[in-house]
């Protein structure tokens, strides 16, 4: 049987459709889904680096709130930025595409590292802003996204681990053993000199 549904309605993940990365654009098509099919707006925004079921939990959370959800992904430029050059792990294309892939997501767009604070709300001006409770947002800039929003919505961690615990860890299995290994056989090389 054929889809009927097309781009960010398809039932297929459809990426060239979901991802609008020109925020010019994105702003007409927001306008036009309110405008001209009543519908209400969520924004999540974040990394979403090595995927995981917080990810997941937290999309659900989101798409719940609205009937459609923007997700603004960090590009790797951003990442870098304030996570450091080895991250992410997962490059943005294959993140674009795993976040359409997930059926709690119907458009996802690009937040570059020297995109102006706030820029994608400020576009979008959703219903609903979803943020983690791991944001460092004051009661101030709180306030000051409400103005932006029909509500800001603050969500308790999905998870009880991060990717970058998720790293960290993969890091001490793989760093520990071969550290080990170095020591000794820098024992042996120090005894065989003897």
């Amino acid at each position: 049987m054929k889809n009927p549904r097309k781009g960010i309605f398809s039932l297929d993940c459809c990426t060239q459709d979901r991802l609008i990365p020109d925020y010019a654009q994105l702003g007409i098509l927001v306008k036009s889904l309110r405008e001209n099919f009543g519908y209400t707006i969520s924004l999540v925004s974040g990394s979403y680096d090595m995927l995981h079921i917080g990810h997941c939990r937290y999309l659900r959370e989101t798409k719940l709130r609205a009937d459609i959800c923007i997700v603004g992904l960090d590009s790797d430029a951003k990442i870098q930025k304030r996570k450091g050059p080895n991250r992410p792990i997962v490059p943005q294309d294959e993140r674009i595409e795993m976040l359409t892939h997930t059926r709690y997501v119907d458009i996802v767009t690009l937040k570059e590292a020297s995109d102006e604070k706030w820029k994608l709300i400020k576009v979008v001006r959703p219903d609903v802003l979803v943020i983690s409770e791991r944001m460092d947002y004051d009661d101030g800039e709180r306030e000051a996204l409400k103005a932006l929003c029909g509500e800001v919505v603050l969500l308790e961690s999905q998870a009880t681990t991060s990717s970058s615990a998720k790293i960290r860890k993969l890091q001490i299995e793989v760093l520990l053993p071969a550290l080990a290994e170095m020591q000794t056989a820098i024992t042996k090389i120090r005894e065989s000199t003897k």
